[in-house]
């Protein structure tokens, strides 16, 4: 009896080595953990199935951590094994250090090494070239009190962010074309659909709103529609006369806080606030010109234009983006003229000279290079400044720095931990991108562009693997084939309205249209503008209904007989990449 409670004793007095007792503390931990993860883990958030079989998962690992960490430190514990671990340690920190020198210095000597031949050719990657040059307070457009209403409740005239803006600043320039951004059914036109403005449309919504509100004022019986239309834009004559009286400022040059270290940080609140009265600008003029009133039209299409104009010097390509939407808005009018022969030849000569001042391509080509800039420079900031909390938010997270995605914080912890060679890598990827296929796209100097580079441009970037040497750079640069083909697009169309102004002129000097276009120079224009697209002449001929087919052969380079095309048939709206770009008629 005594040897069984001797030996009884001896089991739990034993110590649990060897293989059997690492699988019984390998067992215990595994469902220890199991309870853990199972009860206070997902919980319903996943089916039952699927939640044990994660549990159990999740439980054999943090075993097998949990019992490699204690072997680990066993092993630790002799004085041998633990001058071993110093030794290995110091290798570590010696190759990681090793490491990053070599990838900084690589990183830094390539980027320096690009930079260096290129300036040398005279291209500039610093931000601060492309930054317009200070004007006189007193001679700048931005400047005035019914444009400076339109940032100054967010900015300061140093551009600097005002916080909390200001809220007894008006914005005389939120102007709109209707309530509430409703607008009548079909009663706006596109001159590149061939619609024109339906202003009996505009009458009718003035009319019925005015039953429930009084934001347009309207005469007490229905007049003309242009009439109509004018009255209830008459709320913004004295807010349009003082901004024409600003166009003649002779700068202008909007307070952006260009000496951020962050440039994509900069604000742009006076955006909207030039698009917006473009709108009313066009309805007016098309009112004018239904009205008999063609040199008030005029005037309202040059302060459109100046709108446009007055951001041209902006290194940053959402605001000639903008500049592009204004334009196009501007030619509305000028079209509804043409079609309906409102304008003298004063006037088409006029409306010609303010075309002719507009150069898309070589827009896009500063615009691009400012662009470069802006990515570089931002590029350089985040090297500078690792914050991760920011760095999260901004370049990783879809939602907010509270995201449960693991791998956002993965990705945003390895930014933190990059080395500095990695973000010049970056910038070298970002300008390389620029050199070889962005600024090849068009050629400011020959008028021309090309689409098959911005195609096969398309087809890399959309190839382009991600890597750590390249993540910021596919980041940072702009939708390629949108960009250049935007250009290309709205420089077609001024060329076509500017042609078609010429030949409007010659129909009034003549009684008809030329047989082709050499015949409206030197006379009626000074010079013809080709097809950017391929160099060649505009294709033009007359019709059999007195009127005239003139137009681009298009994105896609061919020649498609002057035809529209669409994406889809039975749509409205031209496809900008197929078919022909074309001056249209309206469809009878």
């Amino acid at each position: 009896m005594k040897n069984t409670d001797e030996n009884s004793k001896s089991i739990w007095k034993k110590s649990w080595k060897g293989p059997r007792s690492l699988l019984i503390w390998f067992i215990l931990l595994t469902v220890a953990a199991f309870i853990v993860v199972f009860c206070f883990g997902l919980g319903p958030a996943i089916p039952m199935p699927q939640l044990a079989a994660f549990s159990l998962i999740c439980a054999i690992g943090i075993a097998l951590a949990v019992i490699l960490m204690v072997a680990f430190i066993h092993w630790l514990c002799c004085w041998r094994n633990f001058r071993r671990f110093l030794w290995g340690l110091a290798c570590l920190v010696m190759l990681i250090a090793l490491f990053y020198a070599e990838e900084d210095w690589r990183g830094w000597h390539a980027w320096q090494k690009f930079k260096h031949e290129w300036e040398a050719k005279g291209e500039k990657f610093d931000f601060a070239s492309f930054v317009p040059q200070p004007v006189p307070d007193d001679q700048n457009f931005a400047l005035t009190p019914i444009v400076a209403s339109a940032w100054e409740a967010e900015l300061d005239k140093n551009g600097h962010q005002i916080q909390p803006p200001k809220k007894n600043v008006v914005n005389r320039l939120e102007m709109t074309v209707s309530y509430n951004y409703d607008s009548p059914t079909n009663g706006s036109g596109y001159w590149a659909e061939g619609t024109k403005t339906d202003l009996k449309a505009w009458q009718e919504y003035y009319r019925t709103l005015a039953e429930t509100t009084n934001v347009f004022p309207v005469a007490p019986q229905p007049q003309t529609p242009a009439t109509d239309v004018l009255l209830a834009l008459s709320k913004y004559d004295s807010a349009i006369e003082e901004l024409r009286q600003a166009s003649q400022m002779p700068y202008s040059r909007f307070p952006l806080n260009y000496n951020t270290d962050h440039p994509f940080d900069t604000l742009l609140p006076h955006l909207a606030g030039l698009r917006n009265p473009s709108r009313v600008l066009q309805l007016r003029a098309i009112a004018e010109l239904q009205n008999g009133q063609s040199e008030k039209a005029l005037e309202d299409i040059k302060l459109s234009l100046h709108l446009a104009d007055s951001i041209r010097t902006e290194p940053i390509l959402i605001s000639h983006l903008v500049r592009f939407a204004v334009v196009e808005i501007t030619l509305q009018p000028i079209w509804e003229g043409l079609v309906e022969h409102k304008w003298s030849d004063a006037q088409l000569a006029e409306l010609e000279r303010e075309l002719g001042k507009l150069d898309f391509l070589a827009d896009f080509e500063f615009s691009m290079r400012g662009e470069r800039a802006c990515g570089i420079e931002a590029i350089d900031y985040m090297r500078r400044h690792r914050n991760y909390r920011e760095s999260f938010r901004f370049l990783f997270s879809s939602n907010d720095d509270n995201s449960n995605d693991w791998r956002d914080r993965v990705r945003a912890a390895g930014f933190y931990l990059m080395p500095d060679g990695w973000f010049y890598q970056n910038e070298l990827a970002i300008a390389q991108m620029h050199q070889q296929w962005l600024l090849p796209m068009a050629n400011a100097k020959q008028q021309l562009v090309l689409p098959k580079i911005a195609r096969k441009s398309d087809g890399f970037t959309k190839s382009w693997k991600s890597t750590p040497q390249n993540f910021f750079a596919r980041m940072f640069l702009p939708t390629i084939g949108a960009a250049i083909r935007k250009s290309c697009r709205e420089q077609i169309s001024v060329d076509l309205a500017q042609v078609a102004c010429a030949l409007e002129r010659y129909r009034l000097a003549h009684g008809k249209y030329p047989e082709s276009l050499d015949a409206l120079e030197p006379q009626f224009i000074t010079k013809l503008p080709h097809d950017i697209i391929n160099g060649q002449p505009l294709h033009y001929r007359r019709t059999a209904d007195s009127q005239f087919a003139l137009y681009s052969v298009g994105w896609n380079e061919k020649d498609d007989g002057g035809v529209v095309g669409y994406e889809r048939p039975g749509s409205i709206m031209p496809s900008f990449e197929l078919g022909d770009w074309v001056w249209r008629h309206p469809s009878k």
